[in-house]
C-alpha cells in the first residue's frame, strides 16, 4: 500500500473564518494537525490541500507539503479527489479532518489497516457512544454497522429506534456508535465518487457518505476507543485551551 494523507484547508468557514490559522498554544491549528498526522507510520507523504495563499504560505512556513486546489470544490473529499489525479503513484489516500489539532496517530494506522482487506475501498472509523448527551445530540453523527462492520446507515438523529423503551434507557438496549470523521479511499475509487450527483438522502441529513451508499458503494469501519475533537466554532477553541491549561 502507498499512502497519501491529505488535510483539506479552507479559510472561508461560515462558523469560524480563518480556523486553520487560529493559535492554539503557540501554534496554528493547521500546523497543530499536520505535526500529529506526521506521527502515524503509515502515511508515505502528507499534504495540505488549501484554495487559499494565507494557508498555503503559512504551510510552507512551517516546512509543511501543500497543493494550492480550486476555489469551486463544494467538500474537502472533493479537494481529496483533486491530489488524488495529481499524485498518481498514491494507491490509498486519508482524509484528515483540519480541524482536529489532537489528533490521535494511531486512528490513522487503525484506518489503513481497514484496506488489509482487498474487499474495501472506502473506510471510516466508528466509536462506541457513551452517553445519552452524544446519542441525541443531532451535531454527533450516528452509524449503524452490519455485520461484517461496514456501515449502512448514517444519520444525525438517534439510531435504530428502540420501540417500547424510554429514551433516556436507549443506551442500556442497545450498542449505538458515532461516526468519526476521518475516511480513507482507494484513489480510483475516490475519483469515481467525486462525479456522483448529490443525492435525496445526503441533502436531507447533509451527510455525503450517505451518497455513496446510495449508489451502492460499502463503507467499511474500524472501531476506535479515541476521542476524536473537532473545532467547529470559537466556543469549541475556548474549551480546548481550558483544556491544555488545566492539563
Amino acid at each position: 500500500m502507498n499512502v497519501i494523507g491529505v488535510i483539506p484547508a479552507r479559510y472561508d468557514s461560515s462558523r469560524f473564518p480563518g480556523k486553520p490559522l487560529v493559535d492554539i498554544g503557540g501554534k496554528s491549528m493547521i500546523q497543530r494537525v499536520y505535526e500529529q498526522c506526521s506521527k502515524s507510520t503509515s502515511i508515505s507523504k502528507l499534504i495540505v490541500a488549501t484554495d487559499d495563499q494565507r494557508i498555503a504560505d503559512h504551510v510552507k512556513l512551517f516546512g509543511g507539503n501543500v497543493t494550492l486546489t480550486s476555489i469551486n470544490h463544494q467538500s474537502g473529499t472533493d479537494r481529496c479527489a483533486e491530489v488524488a489525479n495529481n499524485y498518481p503513484e498514491f494507491d490509498i489516500l486519508i482524509n484528515i479532518q483540519g480541524d482536529e489539532p489532537m489528533i490521535n496517530p494511531d486512528q490513522i494506522d487503525l484506518l489503513c489497516k481497514c484496506f488489509e482487506n482487498p474487499n474495501a475501498s472506502i473506510a471510516t472509523l466508528v466509536k462506541k457512544i457513551s452517553s445519552n448527551e452524544e446519542l441525541f445530540n443531532e451535531n454527533t453523527p450516528k452509524v449503524i454497522l452490519n455485520k461484517n462492520n461496514e456501515a449502512i446507515l448514517f444519520s444525525r438523529t438517534a439510531i435504530p429506534f428502540i420501540r417500547g423503551k424510554a429514551k433516556e434507557n436507549w443506551i442500556e438496549q442497545y450498542t449505538f456508535y458515532k461516526h468519526i470523521g476521518i475516511y480513507g479511499f482507494k484513489t480510483e475509487t475516490l475519483k469515481k465518487l467525486n462525479n456522483l450527483p448529490v443525492s435525496a438522502l445526503e441533502s436531507a441529513e447533509a451527510l455525503e457518505q450517505l451518497r455513496w451508499i446510495e449508489n451502492g458503494y460499502r463503507i467499511h469501519t474500524a472501531i476506535t476507543d479515541k476521542e476524536s475533537q473537532a473545532i467547529d466554532t470559537p466556543q469549541d477553541l475556548e474549551k480546548l485551551l481550558k483544556w491544555i491549561n488545566e492539563c
